[in-house]
């Protein structure tokens, strides 16, 4: 139930409250006012046997009389006032409930040529039914997809990075910083007062205590807006000592937050096998394998490397990688499959999809210069459904370390580099190759397309056969995603287009504007300072 509808229906109950005492008051006093007045320490006349004349007996009946008589009047402008402040609340009440049953009042929707709904509800409930958060939408192409904008309770990580260009927010502006407040409250509104129809079970803490969440179990979120429905979160809860994660949809019709559903995602057993598609770069997939090492193997263990290798140098150093990995972890869960033949992406993708024979399973397409994370590896479960959705996230690409740390003698480790600052990289939003999708709908939409050739298009070729069917594609920047910078080169065989599109990602993959501003004017900035040591000199000469 939305929140404003439960605050319209506790306002109501209070109303009737008070009604009532206010009722309960009025019959109190009237009671009180008309029971007879004693007085312990008088005398009743004739008790004592004094004598009273007539005139004393009418004096006193026109005593009593005259009390009454301002007692009634009294008791009347007192209920006169009482069924004005019933008048008053009785209206409140209908008000209040024709807030609560949203009553149609003729509103309408002067820029659609249908019929609007008369109903403001069904109006709303309508907008979820035409926004693309049950079903996928059918799009022409990649610039049809409205991505989603990631967070957590201190940052938001967006691709419109506005006047400040920071790929990274801290603190987020007022309005979304209110705006994502008021939507994690109502996710944790929905998981700790479930409706009956929540495909969730009620958990006990250990001491048998109903189990109640709170903002700091909030792990991740994801929202976007379509500008003519409204904006849709997905928000992603857990508890430290629980292995289930909860899973909100919201969605804001312009209008109150209107839950979509609530449920449980146990991602326990769920396992991904990691594909990389590779030739030679040998010393690259030991770096790759450092970082399988520390976050696949020791800490999500649930995973399975499929490597490609596609030619004869280097193969016998990949086996030796894998094979020390093995000897050192004791890790088994691996395949690699040798082809003698030219390097096509592609190619290894599917054919390391085919390679497993073990049934459904999650698949995540990664290259040898990618680092992840073990919450990225989370994310990838969370946001991939088979038959349902594909998770294509944005990574976030470094630039070149010996330009962004020019004025240190080497660069810092890896570890170091992976931040989010505008000098230090750049969402990769026009890259479309790392993705998480489950292999029966790789099999079912027929996988990479092998007349693509060379660098790049087959990865926009799936992501466009996505684009045209049912499936709802993911599509957000994650913090736990990097791509590590390495040389490029565009071989001369490449057609114009792919080749335009590996000059485009190697010119963005060197350094930010400013670190290419310096290095364009370095000359002049040399002699602007030689020209000022120069001066400098010359003034303590003189």
């Amino acid at each position: 139930m939305p929140r404003r509808g439960l605050i319209l229906q506790t306002r109501t109950h209070w109303l009737l409250l008070g009604l009532a005492l206010l009722c309960s008051l009025v019959l109190f006093l009237y009671l009180l006012e008309c029971a007879p007045q004693t007085d312990g320490n008088a005398s009743l006349p004739g008790v004592i046997g004094e004598n009273y004349g007539k005139e004393y007996y009418q004096a006193l009946l026109q005593e009593q009389e005259e009390h009454y008589q301002t007692r009634a009047t009294s008791l009347k402008r007192q209920i006169a006032q009482l069924k004005q402040e019933l008048q008053e609340m009785s209206e409140k009440m209908r008000s209040l409930q024709e807030r609560k049953n949203v009553g149609g009042n003729g509103i309408g929707y002067q820029g659609n040529k249908e019929q609007a709904p008369s109903d403001l509800l069904e109006f709303l409930h309508s907008q979820i039914d035409k926004a693309e958060v049950s079903i996928g939408a059918k799009l022409p192409s990649e610039y049809g997809v409205i991505p989603f904008e990631s967070f957590t309770l201190m940052k938001v990580f967006q691709l419109e990075m506005g006047l400040t260009r920071h790929p990274e927010e801290k603190p987020v502006r007022k309005d979304k910083r209110d705006e994502l407040v008021e939507v994690i409250e109502a996710g944790l509104e929905v998981i700790n007062n479930p409706d009956e129809d929540d495909e969730q079970e009620d958990e006990d803490g250990p001491l048998g205590e109903k189990l109640i969440f709170n903002e700091n179990d909030f792990i991740e979120g994801y929202y976007r807006t379509e500008r003519d429905k409204g904006t849709q979160y997905e928000l992603f809860f857990k508890k430290a000592d629980l292995m289930e994660y909860r899973h909100v949809t919201l969605f804001r019709p312009f209008g109150p937050l209107m839950k979509v559903k609530s449920e449980m995602i146990d991602i326990t057993r769920s396992i991904i096998n990691i594909i990389v598609p590779l030739a030679e770069r040998t010393e690259a997939f030991a770096q790759f394998m450092q970082n399988f090492r520390d976050v696949c193997i020791h800490q999500d263990k649930r995973i399975h490397l499929t490597v490609v290798y596609f030619g004869k140098e280097g193969l016998s150093k990949v086996k030796s990688i894998l094979e020390s990995v093995t000897s050192e972890s004791n890790f088994h869960n691996y395949t690699l499959v040798s082809l003698n033949e030219e390097f096509n992406r592609g190619r290894g993708l599917n054919v390391g999809a085919r390679a497993w024979d073990k049934g459904e399973v999650l698949m995540f397409f990664c290259d040898v210069d990618i680092y992840f994370s073990a919450e990225f590896l989370n994310s990838c479960r969370l946001n991939a459904e088979p038959g349902k959705k594909v998770f294509y996230p944005v990574v976030f690409s470094l630039y070149n370390p010996a330009i962004v740390y020019a004025n240190q003698d080497v660069p810092p480790p890896v570890e170091q580099q992976l931040v989010h600052k505008k000098d230090s990289g750049f969402w990769r939003d026009f890259g479309f190759g790392m993705t998480c999708q489950y292999r029966s709908d790789f099999l079912t939409i027929g996988g990479f397309d092998m007349e693509v050739k060379g660098w790049g298009g087959e990865d926009v070729h799936l992501y466009r056969k996505y684009l045209h069917g049912d499936l709802i594609v993911i599509r957000t920047p994650v913090p736990g995603l990097f791509h590590l910078w390495h040389e490029k080169r565009c071989a001369d065989e490449l057609t114009p287009e792919q080749y335009r599109m590996c000059i485009q990602s190697k010119a963005m993959n060197e350094a930010s504007h400013s670190h290419l501003g310096m290095l364009v004017f370095r000359e002049e900035i040399e002699t602007h300072l030689h020209k000022q040591a120069y001066r400098t000199n010359s003034e303590a000469v003189g």
